[in-house]
Formats: structure tokens, C-alpha cells, sequence
């Protein structure tokens, strides 16, 4: 006898039996495949797996200003301080005007470590050429007064009748034309002179400012998403574990606002628009920033010029403060480039890697990761950056604009200008607003009607971020930005 068959499930009436409790049995299995519509996407319910996979391990950005700076209250809308200038005399492009005359330009754009002629009759110069190696050794018979500009000094050569006659000869040039620099090494003056001729050289020093800005984020949830509560397990990148519903994109949102409190002191710019200056923005000097303008830049590092790229570095840390101690902060192109530079000096068995060194052994794989070398007087120490290499951020290009940085460690010494004295502080440290009554570092809270606020009749939760911060970068001229397009 034929059976009657089911339309919509094509199995013969009779051979389906419901059973009584939750069974996964042959005969109460519904085949729902003809194509008709009627069938179900899926026959079971899905396999979920509750925890959350980490694909992208942990995504935080934030930690450099941690290992270099510190954290610091303010109470004004400006951080003024001042930083010391030279010690000693010395004026650069200076022209030869005559035979025994020198002209320098002396004014805030000139360059020169003063901005008034102080150099006195009496006293003996250097005279050097960058470009020819040329030196000589000279007399000042007379100066202009320091307000003169351009300041003009007559000299007479120790070792010959004027500059541009005798050995050494430096050509005549218009002010201005010239590159020759001069510095003072000492005085000479005869038996029973005075010292009406000398001029006061009054210390001098450079001030710089910067102010905080204000950070705001928010994170928003409907009550009525609150109540579907769905569970997944997680660990976060700030140490809780376990089990979390809605408020899961609430902690992320913290995370990235904590990035945030790093990124935008570290890639700030003060505001030159007028469009946004109208609206009140100003803007904030980050370390990017303050380095490309008072800092040293370094283009184009790469390990196949062995040692003379680096070499040029130091010699640019010799003119300046000379720290012994620095730290680099590189991406991962940069720092294989290092590895690959100081790999390279080793002269040892098999392929140019020398047994014994930097750990390495001929029976275990070579360790060709260097955290830390000496060259010359200088300590340095390398990390990989994670910002510079994150591809959410600055990583993930083929050509990118900044490399890698390097920091002085230790502290500097400046002028306080609120507390009237030398103070030391980290060469990076962040100043962020705070007084009695409010502690804007980083402030957390809730509004709404959801979550356990009462606050209003939003029929919503919604936690709020804001912070009021800046970074102060002393000293800048101690740090060396790496760049590829700059």
C-alpha cells in the first residue's frame, strides 16, 4: 500500500513520532530541504562558543608616557617654563666685510645663542669655516654696542696682517652671505688696562608654553537593550575576566579613552587656522610636534649605511646636552634595521655571527634581537613601539612618516616660573588640571535613568569621559625624531 506523503516535510505520514522529552532520535527528525520556502536555515540551534576570541591580542596603545614621564597636577590654563641657553659666546653666519671687519646679524631669527652683540674689545675669537675646515685665531680691537644690528667687529689675526691676506684667507662677502661662526675663548689685555671696554654678558634663557586640552567621550546603551542581557566571557586588556554583558562595550570604551589620553599629547598641534582659532580651539604641542620644531630629525635611518648614520647622530647629541642614557622607541622596520646594523659589526665564525656574543651559541638558534648597545659615551636601549606599529594607528603601511624616536632619560633642570625656582622634572611629563574641588586627570560618570542612575528621563545609560591634559617637552633639543618623509 502506498503511503501519503507530507508536502512540506516529504516524509510518509506515520513514520514521525514526537517523543516525550528532548531527544535527538531518528524517528522524530523533521527534514525541512525542499526549497519551497517553508524550510528552517538551520535544523538544530547553533554551537555557540561563549568565550571571546582575542584575535587581535591586546589592543591597548597606551604605556609609553608611563616608562618615560610623569603625571603632574596644574591649576591655569598655561604651563609657561624656561630652559637655559648657552653658556658660552658664539655667533654663526658671520660675513667677512673688509679686510679686518666681521658683520653678524644679531635678532631672534639669526640662530645665535645671543641676541645682542656681547662679544667686548680685548677679548680673542675663533674664526671657523664649516665649509673649507679654515680656522684663525683673532684679536677684537673694537665692537658695536650690544643694540646694533647688524653688529660689526675689527679684528687683527694673530698670525697674519688681515683675513683675507696670508694663509688662511676667508673672502669678503655682504652681511648676511656669510657661514663662518665665531666663538669667544678668552681676553688679552696690557699691563695697567681697565675693563671700561668690556661688556656685561647677562644670562639669558628661552621660554616656552603649551596648554592642556579637553578630551571628552561618551558611551550610550537604550534600557531596553539593557534588558536583553546576552553573556560572553572575556578578558580585557586592563586584567578583568570573566563573564560581562552590555557593559563590555562600556570597558572598551574606557580603554580607547585611556589610549586617547596618550595619543593626543603625543600627536597634538597647536592651532595656526584662523578657522579654528575663531571657534576657540587651540590646539596642543604633542612630542611629535615640539621635536620637529626645537628637536633634532633624522631621515631615512637604514642599516645598509653600517655605523656612519648612527655616528652622525652622536656627533648631533655632542652639540647638544650630551645625556648619557637614551632610550629608542621604534617600529618594527626601524629596530630590524638596528638589529641588522649591530649584527653586521660581528666578525665571528660561520656567516659573520660571532659565537659567544649576545647569547648566541653554535648549538641554539642565534638571538639577533639587541636591546641594548654603547657606542662612543651613550648608552641606548631599544623597544619596539606597539603605536607605530598597530595598523589602527600609524603601522600597517608601506611608507610611513615617523619611524621612531629617541628619548634622553633621566631629568633636566628648569625655571619654574609659578614656584620662582629651578626645579627637575622628567624630560616628558604630563600636566593635567586639578584643584580642591575637581580632579579633571580623569574623570568617570553616569547619567540617565538605566545602570543605577537617576539623573534624568533619559530612558538610557550613558557614561562620560573627559579629561584636561598636556604634555611638556623639556629639553628638546637632546631628542631625535625618525622620520621617512619629513
Amino acid at each position: 500500500m502506498a503511503n501519503m506523503v507530507n508536502t512540506q516535510t516529504g516524509t510518509p505520514y506515520g513514520s514521525i513520532k514526537p517523543s516525550q522529552a528532548q531527544q535527538i532520535l531518528d524517528t522524530n527528525y523533521l527534514n525541512f530541504t525542499d526549497g519551497s520556502g517553508k524550510n528552517f536555515s538551520q535544523q538544530y540551534l547553533p554551537e555557540i562558543y561563549e568565550a571571546e576570541v582575542e584575535r587581535y591580542g591586546n589592543r591597548t596603545l597606551s604605556g609609553f608616557l608611563r616608562m618615560v614621564g610623569a603625571e603632574m597636577p596644574m591649576s591655569s590654563d598655561q604651563i609657561v617654563w624656561s630652559e637655559q641657553n648657552r653658556l658660552h659666546i658664539a655667533y654663526n653666519n658671520v660675513s667677512v666685510t673688509g679686510a679686518n671687519t666681521l658683520s653678524f646679524a644679531v635678532d631672534s631669527t639669526s640662530g645665535n645663542n645671543f641676541v645682542n652683540n656681547v662679544i667686548s674689545a680685548g677679548q680673542t675669537l675663533v674664526i671657523m669655516s664649516p665649509s673649507t675646515g679654515k680656522e684663525l685665531k683673532v684679536y677684537v680691537q673694537t665692537s658695536t654696542a650690544a643694540g646694533v644690528n647688524p653688529a660689526v667687529i675689527t679684528v687683527l689675526p694673530y698670525t697674519q696682517t688681515a683675513l683675507n691676506a696670508g694663509t688662511v684667507t676667508f673672502p669678503v662677502t655682504t652681511v648676511g652671505s656669510g657661514d663662518l661662526k665665531i666663538f669667544v675663548y678668552g681676553s688679552e689685555f696690557k699691563k695697567g688696562s681697565t675693563d671700561a671696554s668690556l661688556n656685561s654678558v647677562t644670562p639669558s634663557f628661552t621660554q616656552f608654553s603649551n596648554s592642556p586640552v579637553i578630551i571628552k567621550e561618551k558611551y550610550a546603551i537604550s534600557g531596553s537593550d539593557t534588558a536583553q542581557i546576552g553573556w560572553v566571557e572575556v578578558a580585557t586588556e586592563d586584567g578583568t575576566s570573566g563573564y560581562l554583558w552590555y557593559l563590555k562595550a562600556e570597558s572598551e570604551t574606557r580603554l580607547r579613552f585611556e589610549d586617547y589620553l596618550e595619543m593626543v599629547v603625543i600627536e597634538g598641534e597647536l592651532a595656526t587656522n584662523t578657522n579654528l582659532t575663531g571657534l576657540k580651539i587651540k590646539g596642543t604641542q604633542g612630542l611629535f610636534s615640539a621635536v620637529k620644531e626645537r628637536g633634532n630629525i633624522v631621515n631615512n635611518f637604514t642599516a645598509a649605511a653600517g655605523l656612519s648614520d648612527f655616528d652622525s647622530i652622536l656627533k648631533g647629541l655632542d652639540t647638544q646636552g650630551a645625556i648619557e642614557e637614551n632610550m629608542f622607541f621604534l617600529n618594527r622596520a626601524t629596530s630590524l634595521d638596528f638589529d641588522d646594523m649591530l649584527a653586521s659589526l660581528s666578525s665571528g665564525a660561520a656567516g659573520g655571527v660571532a659565537y659567544g656574543l649576545f647569547e648566541n651559541s653554535e648549538q641554539m638558534a642565534l638571538n639577533l634581537g639587541f636591546s641594548g648597545f654603547r657606542r662612543g659615551s651613550y648608552d641606548f636601549y631599544k623597544t619596539d613601539w606597539k603605536y607605530l606599529n598597530d595598523a589602527s594607528t600609524r603601522g600597517g603601511m608601506a611608507n610611513t612618516s615617523i619611524d621612531g624616536i629617541l628619548v634622553p632619560a633621566g631629568t633636566s633642570t628648569v625655571y619654574d616660573q609659578m614656584l620662582g625656582t629651578n626645579i627637575r622634572r622628567p624630560f616628558l611629563h604630563v600636566r593635567y588640571r586639578a584643584s580642591q574641588a575637581d580632579d579633571r586627570r580623569m574623570k568617570n560618570w553616569i547619567t540617565g535613568s538605566v545602570g543605577g542612575a537617576f539623573t534624568s528621563d533619559l530612558d538610557a545609560m550613558e557614561v562620560h569621559f573627559l579629561s584636561e591634559r598636556c604634555l611638556i617637552t623639556q629639553g628638546a633639543n637632546n631628542f631625535v625624531l625618525f622620520t621617512s618623509s619629513i
